[in-house]
C-alpha cells in the first residue's frame, strides 16, 4: 500500500503508547481513524487532540481479550466508513513473574489481551477484508521479545513469541488466497510507552488475591534498567514513521532497532547450532 488519504485505519490500544504514536501519524497521512482502547478518559483525549487538528475520528471502547468486543469494534468501522485499509493490531501489556511464580490470573490477562487479543481481532476483520474490493494492510504488533529470549517477563515473551508465530502463519494463508491483504508483524525494542504501568487497566476479576513476594535483587535492577532504556527510547511518533514507510515497503518483519539485530542473528546461529540458549539480552549494547 502506497496512499494513505482518506482511507480508514482501526488502532487497538490507541489511548497511548505507539498507539498513539500511530494514530497521529494516521492523522498526519489524511486517514479517517477509529481509535479503539480500553482506558476510556485517555481515549477521549487523544481523539479530541486529533480532531483538533483536524482528522476525521471516532472512539469506540474496547477488551481486545472479548471476542465480541473486538467483533463490535469491526462492525462499528463497516457502518460508519464502509472499509478498513490499515488494521494494527497494537494493544498490549506486561505483567507476571517468573514463569512457575506467575498466576493463572497473570497468565490469562497477558495472554489475553497480547495474544488472544490479535486472534480476536483477526477473526473478526479479516473475513471482511476479504470481501471488500480495496487493498488492505494488517500490522501486529509483537515485540523483539518474540524473536530472542532470556530471563523474565516469561508470560509476555510467551504472548510476543505467539504472535509472531499467528502473524507468519497468517501471512501464509492469506498470500494462499489474495494479494490484496497484506500482513506485516512489528517487533519493536524500546519505546518511550507505559508498559511498565499497564496494571492500570487490569481487570479487578483477574486482580491476584495475595501479594507478591518482594522482587531479588537482580530482578530489580533489570526492571530499573529496562526502566531507563524505555524512558529513553524511540519516541512512538518517530516509530509509527518507521512503520509507514515498512508497510509501505511491503515489508513482513519490521525491526525498527537495528541495536538488537546482533543478539537475534545469535539466536538463530545457535539454534542451527543446537548449543545451549545463551542470555542474548545481555549482549545489548550499554546503557
Amino acid at each position: 500500500m502506497k496512499q494513505f488519504h482518506g482511507r480508514v485505519a482501526v488502532i487497538t490500544g490507541a489511548a497511548s503508547g505507539i498507539g498513539r504514536g500511530l494514530a497521529e501519524q494516521c492523522a498526519a497521512e489524511g486517514m479517517r481513524i477509529v481509535l479503539a482502547d480500553i482506558e476510556e478518559a485517555a481515549l477521549a483525549q487523544v481523539a479530541a487532540e486529533l480532531r483538533a487538528e483536524g482528522a476525521q475520528t471516532i472512539t469506540v471502547q474496547c477488551d481486545v481479550a472479548k471476542p465480541d468486543d473486538t467483533e463490535m469494534l469491526a462492525q462499528r468501522a463497516y457502518d460508519l466508513f464502509g472499509a478498513v485499509h490499515l488494521l494494527f493490531n497494537n494493544a498490549g501489556v506486561g505483567g507476571g513473574s517468573t514463569i512457575w511464580e506467575s498466576t493463572p490470573a497473570d497468565w490469562e490477562w497477558v495472554m489475553g489481551v497480547n495474544l488472544y487479543g490479535v486472534v480476536n481481532s483477526l477473526r473478526a476483520f479479516v473475513p471482511r477484508l476479504l470481501a471488500q474490493p480495496d487493498e488492505s494492510h494488517i500490522v501486529n504488533t509483537a515485540s523483539i521479545y518474540g524473536l530472542i529470549n532470556g530471563p523474565g517477563s516469561g508470560i509476555y515473551k510467551a504472548s510476543k513469541f505467539a504472535a509472531v508465530a499467528v502473524s507468519e502463519t497468517l501471512y501464509h494463508e492469506l498470500a494462499q488466497r489474495t494479494t490484496k491483504v497484506r500482513v506485516s508483524v512489528l517487533c519493536p525494542g524500546f519505546v518511550a510507552t507505559r508498559i511498565q504501568d499497564a496494571d492500570r487497566n487490569r481487570p479487578p476479576a483477574l486482580q491476584n488475591a495475595a501479594p507478591r513476594r518482594a522482587p531479588t535483587a537482580q530482578e530489580s535492577a533489570w526492571s530499573q534498567m529496562t526502566g531507563r532504556r524505555i524512558g529513553l527510547g524511540q519516541t512512538p511518533r518517530a516509530h509509527a514513521e518507521a512503520v509507514f514507510e515498512a508497510i509501505r515497503a511491503d515489508r513482513f518483519y519490521i525491526l525498527p532497532h537495528p541495536e538488537w539485530l546482533p543478539a537475534l542473528r545469535a539466536r538463530m546461529e545457535r539454534m542451527l547450532d543446537e548449543a545451549l540458549p545463551a542470555n542474548l539480552l545481555d549482549s545489548l549494547p550499554p546503557e
